[in-house]
């Protein structure tokens, strides 16, 4: 079960079908595959050899699925590099997952010191930034994302080949390759932004006829002024995929009134794993839930020990889906034996996330193990940051936490403890961020104390930190 074994079908089967659209851009199917083909055979003249990685350090566009889908007729898995990452953390990546080739918005580079130990079932090595401050990969198979994406969504949605999906975000993160999957796995049309603007979006959807698509709640806040003017444009909209942040339900009311054919579905998953989905019907019966497991996917409710606790008490979300690689969760960590013992447990994955499950079974995400803000639909390790902030000459600690935001659902708040006799201003603290950061992991909100709030064995107390905030 491969891939590109979808798209050399689909290409077989209606070779004139339009595979991808990005501004003025479209491919068919029959373009698609014979680009993949005549590509995977240059790569393998080039030496990359099957279980090998291809990094793709470009911005979302035909291009990216061009070679993505090269790499993967060429028996590669790909490493997407989103091109908002500063120059460092691009250069851990690719000194961490040694790419046998990598092609940026410069020119394709060859790497020799590569790692030998791929395997040719590997699809997709996401990275995400760990609690421990440093970006790890997440790799998934082909198993992994053909039935995530491709047999999940059409038994759960009812989407197919004849539909029309539009991807607003970068490609490098998980729903953004979810379309990509889908899409292609299915034999629809997938349309890509460029560059994201509420307006040129809405107008997008209307031109295109789009029937599916991946809104996160960040993106329709800002999607909703244009909205209420002229909700007709969006009128193709009949599945709206909502993802990577929570999705609150004053939010789902007005924009399900705007939009009454389109039904939503607000998916609960990881980079690791996806677990539920839950429609608006369901939200509204059921406040708060993120859904029941999606087909195929098992849910337990476990104490620190790994047992399962009673109905309707408070535990770790552990998943499980068949072996890891072959279903609903990661097939592991990339090079990480460590993390990886610590992530599994007894076959199930730990999410890191604190739930409970009523009678109905519905699935309800109470807080997190892990110590990590979603601004807009990225994910921000508050370790990573906290990591780079204690850099500063100037500073002696720092602490991060979230902070609620209208726009992004929360923003990353940043508590700074100078050393003695220092000076720092909030500019600077973000000029120092931004040349080791993405600028979405900067602070947006400074504050200067004398000292931390600390527990008796020296521990912040992040509580009181967000006590202050409010």
């Amino acid at each position: 079960m491969r891939v590109e074994r979808f798209l050399f079908a689909h290409a077989q089967r209606d070779p004139q079908r339009t595979a991808v659209i990005c501004g003025p851009r479209r491919i068919t199917y029959a373009e698609l595959a014979g680009f993949a083909r005549a590509e995977a055979d240059r790569l393998a003249r080039a030496g990359v050899r099957p279980g090998d990685r291809v990094a793709i350090h470009l911005p979302n566009g035909v291009e990216f699925v061009e070679r993505a889908c090269a790499a993967w007729a060429a028996g590669a898995a790909i490493v997407p590099v989103n091109t908002r990452l500063a120059a460092p953390e691009v250069e851990h990546i690719l000194s961490d997952a040694r790419p046998a080739m990598v092609f940026d918005r410069a020119a394709e580079k060859f790497h020799t010191e590569r790692d030998p130990r791929g395997d040719p079932e590997d699809c997709l090595v996401l990275y995400t930034s760990g609690t421990t401050g440093r970006p790890k990969g997440v790799v998934n198979t082909h198993a992994n994302m053909i039935v995530q994406n491709v047999y999940q969504h059409a038994i759960a949605w009812g989407v197919g080949r004849d539909d029309v999906y539009l991807a607003t975000t970068p490609l490098a993160q998980r729903a953004g390759m979810g379309r990509v999957f889908g899409a292609l796995g299915l034999g629809g049309t997938l349309v890509l932004v460029e560059k994201f603007d509420p307006g040129a979006v809405l107008e997008l959807i209307e031109r295109e006829r789009v029937s599916v698509a991946g809104l996160p709640p960040t993106v329709i806040r800002l999607m909703l002024p244009h909205l209420r003017e002229r909700p007709g444009r969006a009128a193709s909209l009949h599945t709206v995929i909502v993802a990577s942040e929570a999705f609150p339900a004053p939010l789902l009311e007005e924009v399900a009134a705007l939009l009454p054919a389109a039904e939503f579905h607000a998916v609960y998953g990881l980079s690791e794993a996806v677990v539920t989905s839950v429609d608006r019907a369901e939200q509204l019966a059921h406040p708060g839930t993120v859904g029941r497991p999606l087909p195929g996917v098992e849910v337990m409710i476990a104490d620190e020990a790994g047992s399962e606790v009673p109905e309707g008490a408070v535990g770790e979300i552990l998943v499980r889906g068949g072996r890891p690689g072959q279903d609903a969760v990661m097939k592991g960590y990339f090079n990480r034996p460590d993390a990886n013992a610590e992530a599994f447990r007894n076959g199930w994955f730990r999410t890191g996330d604190l739930g409970r499950r009523d009678a109905e079974g519905y699935l309800y995400v109470v807080d997190r193990l892990k110590d990590m803000i979603v601004t807009g639909g990225y994910n921000v390790y508050c370790k990573e940051l906290e990591r780079v902030l204690v850099q500063h000459p100037a500073v002696a600690d720092a602490a991060v936490v979230g902070a609620p935001d209208p726009t992004y659902g929360e923003s990353v708040a940043a508590f700074i403890e100078l050393r003695e006799g220092a000076r720092l201003s909030a500019d600077e603290v973000v000029e120092h961020c931004l040349t080791r950061l993405a600028s979405y992991k900067k602070p947006r909100r400074i504050l200067f104390v004398d000292a931390l709030p600390r527990s008796s064995v020296g521990k912040v107390l992040k509580h009181e930190l967000r006590k202050r905030l409010q």
